[in-house]
């Protein structure tokens, strides 16, 4: 690159700070840096194009073009030019604007005389700002060193916009980080929350886009980089490394070794960046690319060199993980994604939490369901948008987050909650009441649970048992294989917290998305449909007696329930049952307490188990249906896909008689029967399934009252009437019929 060239772009950059530096509105600024950027690239016109909103740029200020179409000029993203730099975040440079694909001619600006066009966008870590644009009345095909300045000048311009450079009067760029922002997420967790925003990694902030001295910036990234190397060699020997976490060190370490990478920031320092700008700019390409890419694995690649140009920025600025910011008292996290025992590390302190990434299944979920906090997924760019200690409004119920609300938004927010919270204290009534219908029907309503931070729920709720205690978060939130005797004292823990009332543990369910962290993970092309659950206990039986052995000792002579995930067949519930019994009676060999009853079960989620041998039936004490795994894979229908996973109706017609296929057979046989997931905890849901026979319902605690409170008002054998009747018309689902006669007994 010519010295010159060099000068040159470091001048105007120079330039462009000082002026930034002068006292004035944002029109004002925004009219001066456009005078000097046409005046230093040699062209007759420079303008800046901002979005209004996510769809439309506006022309904000221009040197060169009329005037009167500042502010009255706009577009939709991808319309002319302009809208095509904006929606590819990639420029365009053409000596005959006319001629180009997609040109659109604005009569009133009087661009018909200007033949050259370069546009580039505006940017910033991947949250798009506007479209800065030069043009001549030449036929120039600008070079690529005035693509390449062009670019820089963009970069400092999405800077001090950040600092608020060119806010002031409506003409200026709105506040970046003021205005009121709606995501639309996915659903993990129910539930309603308001609070202010806690980041669980602070963004940084470059508050010196510009550097006088080049050589001593090169000097900065050189040893920050440096550092980084190091610091990532020194993780990549750090012991209990999954595969997973060090294929991810792996290319952290490729990226930060790429000579191409500290080449490119190393030129745009050449250019007047200052080290920290020069980082950004780099990944506010790489955000851009990411965006373009549709496979997976680059995606990834990209997401890695996103994240090593974070701790890269942190490692020059001195803006680590500790910013020293405090903790609001109504705390909502918010994070690209994060680890169960992260999560659990903040505990009940958190109000919700919302994620740019994550999945229903994930072990964040999980961990949000057991705290009972409201969870919102795939909220894209939420981290670019929110600051600490912002104002917002978690909808876990619709998946929607509000972040810096207007008062009319708050008021709405707040009036549901109201009413949610008046729901609760007349549920609270019911607490100590049977859920027994007009018919005199009665059905059990259990809790699920997880953690022990979830049991004090068991009396508050009125639950009257624990239908399901997830014994693999113990597993997922540690780094080494927790310790029999550690299990035994955590599990007669929550009996004793359970005060008397039954707990059904699961035995361990790993696999699919739950994979341990010291555990070689599987590389398997459906693992939903994999590896999984009881098919790793049998294939590891060490576990299997370990667990085993914990909850016996646990027990201590108290009552035991056991039950197997993911049975498919008679033969692994065999297995799986002798596993245990032999366990009991080496303990009682061993002269230690057995418990005093030994209750063992099997979940039903897969349809092979509902045809098994009448042996099946005979042999558990109890089949607990897992409502979520059975209904993906009646529906063939991924629970972790949001196009799919709330297509299929769970009252439709097919399902509801397979679900009326098992109760019939549990009633032969003699069988108890419970249905467990979400679906349990939807009392319209709820109501169909007891009708249809499951006498016990496992849900979340908050649904028990709902739930009690429908069962109380209703006649179940009718609603089964009801329900035989839809079914026997053929319709697709009985949903709206139960719902018409619900209407008509007043509920």
């Amino acid at each position: 690159m010519p010295e010159r060239s060099e000068s040159d772009s470091r001048k105007l950059l120079r330039r462009l700070r000082d002026s930034l530096a002068l006292p004035g509105k944002g029109q004002d600024r925004l009219d001066r840096i456009t005078h000097l950027i046409a005046d230093s690239m040699h062209t007759e016109v420079c303008s800046i194009y901002l979005f209004r909103d996510e769809d439309t740029l506006e022309l904000c200020a221009t040197e060169g073009l009329k005037k009167e179409a500042v502010h009255k000029t706009r577009m939709k993203v991808g319309e002319g030019l302009v809208g095509r730099v904006a929606r590819t975040a990639t420029p365009v440079n053409t000596a005959d604007a006319p001629s180009e694909r997609g040109f659109r001619y604005m009569p009133e600006t009087g661009e018909e005389i200007y033949s050259s066009f370069l546009g580039v966008p505006i940017q910033r870590v991947g949250e798009r700002l506007g479209v800065l644009v030069v043009q001549s009345r030449t036929a120039r095909q600008f070079s690529d060193d005035d693509v390449y300045a062009l670019e820089v000048v963009a970069m400092v311009l999405a800077e001090m916009t950040e600092l608020g450079a060119f806010l002031g009067d409506e003409g200026g760029m709105k506040a970046l980080h003021k205005q009121p922002r709606l995501f639309r997420g996915g659903m993990a967790q129910e539930g309603a929350a308001e609070g202010h925003v806690w980041l669980h990694e602070p963004r940084v902030v470059v508050t010196n886009p510009v550097a006088d001295d080049p050589l001593t910036e090169i000097e900065r990234i050189r040893e920050a980089v440096g550092q980084l190397r190091v610091s990532i060699e020194d993780l990549l020997h750090a012991e209990a490394l999954d595969k997973e976490q060090r294929q991810v060190l792996e290319a952290y370490r490729m990226f930060a070794n790429s000579r191409g990478w500290l080449k490119r920031m190393e030129e745009d320092i050449a250019r007047g960046l200052s080290a920290e700008a020069a980082v950004e700019k780099e990944q506010s390409a790489a955000r851009a690319r990411m965006e373009q890419v549709e496979d997976a694995y680059l995606r990834d690649r990209l997401n890695d060199l996103d994240d090593l140009s974070n701790r890269l920025l942190r490692i020059l600025t001195g803006q680590g993980q500790d910013t020293g910011a405090q903790m609001p008292e109504d705390p909502i996290l918010v994070a690209r994604n994060i680890g169960p025992a992260e999560l659990l590390d903040y505990g009940k302190k958190l109000r919700g939490v919302v994620l740019e990434e994550g999945s229903v299944g994930s072990h964040a979920a999980i961990v949000a369901r057991a705290l009972a906090i409201p969870l919102v997924i795939h909220a894209d760019r939420i981290i670019a948008e929110a600051l600490n200690g912002d104002h917002i409004l978690v909808d876990g119920d619709q998946g929607i987050v509000h972040l810096r609300p207007d008062d009319m938004v708050v008021r709405s927010f707040r009036d549901k909650m109201a009413m949610q919270a008046k729901a609760q204290e007349r549920y609270a009534s019911l607490r100590n009441l049977p859920a027994q219908s007009k018919c005199g029907t009665v059905t059990r309503l259990y809790m699920n649970a997880g953690l022990m931070a979830d049991l004090p729920s068991i009396v508050g709720s009125g639950a009257e048992g624990v239908g399901l205690f997830r014994t693999e978060l113990q597993f997922l939130i540690r780094n080494q294989m927790p310790k029999r005797d550690e299990l035994a004292k955590l599990y007669a823990r929550v009996m004793d917290a359970a005060r008397g009332r039954p707990v059904a543990f699961r035995t361990l369910d790993i696999g699919s998305d739950k994979v341990l962290p010291y555990m070689k993970p599987q590389d398997e092309p459906n693992p939903a449909m994999g590896w999984r659950a009881i098919r790793v206990g049998l294939d590891k039986p060490g576990v299997l007696h370990m667990q085993a052995q914990a909850l016996i000792r646990a027990a201590a002579g108290r009552p035991l329930t056991v039950m197997f995930p993911f049975i498919t067949e008679l033969s692994e519930f065999n297995a799986a049952r002798s596993a245990v019994l032999h366990q009991r009676d080496r303990e009682a060999a061993l002269g230690r307490q057995v418990p005093s009853e030994l209750r063992i079960g099997a979940m039903l989620e897969t349809p092979s188990l509902a045809y098994a041998p009448d042996e099946f039936f005979r042999l558990t004490d109890f089949i607990s249906v897992g409502g979520n795994d059975l209904k993906q894979f009646f529906f063939a229908a991924d629970r972790e896909n949001e196009r799919v996973r709330r297509r299929y109706d769970t009252l439709n017609s097919s399902f509801l008689r397979f679900l009326r296929l098992i109760s019939d057979r549990c009633a032969e046989n003699g069988t108890t029967l419970s249905f467990c997931g979400e679906d349990a905890g939807r009392p319209v849901e709820a109501m169909v399934f007891a009708a249809l026979g499951y006498g016990t319902l496992s849900m979340r605690p908050a649904s028990i009252g709902p739930v009690k409170s429908l069962l109380r008002q209703v006649d179940l054998k009718a609603a089964r009437g009801v329900i035989d009747d839809a079914l026997a018309q053929g319709v697709e689902t009985v949903r709206p019929i139960v719902m018409d006669w619900l209407a008509a007994q007043g509920e």
